[in-house]
């Protein structure tokens, strides 16, 4: 059987929405530490979050978890680094078979989301399984390992939607709906809070 681990991208400031997303309160507990249990309950391993702006911060809040926490240096720079750096990961696990990328700020991802993804490529063997929401393509996305060059590669602001949109043709999706929903701006809070 395949071997799949997850990494968590949260290493951004949050500018626009005034505060660390990662510490948002959602179901009774930061964002960050949700999507950290969310990951665990997938039974993935490793578990690599990537953290940067308020590091220090939020450290605490993933104490007790099963999970590696990775510092990017160079979060300012753009997603980009914090995928290079999570994938770091892989050089402690050379014998994972797939990643599944992830953000803090996307309260609706289950595990049974993860496991569809990944059952998705397991069956099927394509090299990338994306989530979809309206027309869009996107995270959580599983990548197979002979994407993790091209993943590194990636510069400043792009992201894994980039090579996404490269491989389109190879790429099968999971139905997300609620993927649409993130927390950017002081008008998502809204959504948040009327979930929480």
């Amino acid at each position: 059987m395949s071997r799949v681990g997850i990494l968590i991208l949260a290493a951004g400031a949050s500018n626009r929405l005034g505060q660390p997303k990662q510490l948002l309160a959602y179901k009774g507990k930061p964002l960050i530490r949700q999507m950290a249990e969310v990951a665990i309950q997938t039974g993935c391993q490793p578990i690599g979050i990537v953290l940067g702006a308020y590091a220090e911060t939020i450290v605490p809040h993933l104490a007790n978890l099963d999970i590696q926490i990775i510092y990017n240096e160079q979060w300012e720079s753009g997603i980009a680094s914090s995928i290079r750096y999570g994938l770091e990961m892989v050089a402690i696990a050379p014998k994972l078979d797939a990643i599944v990328l992830m953000v803090c700020d996307q309260p609706f991802v289950s595990s049974d989301l993860i496991h569809q993804l990944i059952n998705k490529h397991r069956t099927t063997n394509v090299p990338i399984v994306a989530s979809e929401y309206g027309e869009i393509l996107g995270i959580p996305a599983l990548f197979h390992k002979a994407l993790f060059l091209e993943l590194k590669t990636l510069q400043g602001d792009v992201g894994a939607k980039f090579i996404i949109r490269q491989y389109r043709s190879r790429v099968l999706s999971i139905p997300f709906v609620e993927g649409a929903i993130d927390l950017d701006v002081p008008q998502d809070l809204k959504i948040l809070s009327s979930l929480a």
